[in-house]
């Protein structure tokens, strides 16, 4: 329990230390659709679908923010933020290109780095790595066990809200 709770710790002041900037650019991004015309759409593949419940049922919605469900009309007002645990998820990728191809603003995330042979960063207006490439503890066969990839994307969406709601706030 020790060790984990360390692994954890780490994982998220990593995640505060690398993705400062890109919250506070994904905050920006989104509050443009609620100061504007437009609704935040949240769409969480797989596991990163708790953002999604947390967002809209949870104890504090995110104002403005709507569930994704394929097929929806997404307009140039809106603001959509992908979250995936891989940058390779398909279904996260097709809304990417589908999105890129009409100019509609999005944010990402997923656990893979910045850099090379990233498409979803490549295709997204801003970017956030959890960094939880592989898992956090040794398991009994020398894997690597433990991979809180919906934890990670929980800690930097309530991050995002914070800095998202101060400039709402701003605005009323």
């Amino acid at each position: 329990m020790k060790i984990l709770t360390t692994q954890i710790g780490g994982l998220l002041q990593r995640i505060a230390a690398n993705g400062e900037e890109t919250i506070e650019e994904t905050a920006r991004l989104l509050a443009q659709a609620t100061i504007g015309e437009g609704r935040v759409i949240i769409a969480g593949f797989g596991e990163m679908g708790a953002v999604t419940t947390t967002a809209i049922t949870g104890m504090e919605p995110f104002k403005g923010a709507v569930r994704y469900v394929e097929g929806m009309d997404i307009v140039s007002a809106d603001r959509v933020w992908i979250l995936s645990r891989s940058a390779k998820d398909e279904r996260a990728l097709d809304l990417a290109r589908w999105l890129a191809e009409r100019f509609i603003p999005f944010a990402a995330l997923s656990a893979d780095k910045p850099g090379e042979e990233n498409a979803l960063e490549e295709l997204s207006y801003t970017y956030v790595s959890t960094g939880l490439t592989r898992g956090l503890l040794p398991g009994d066969n020398g894997e690597r066990i433990v991979q809180p990839h919906a934890m990670a994307a929980l800690f930097v969406y309530e991050a995002v809200k914070l800095a998202y709601d101060e400039m709402i706030e701003d605005e009323d």
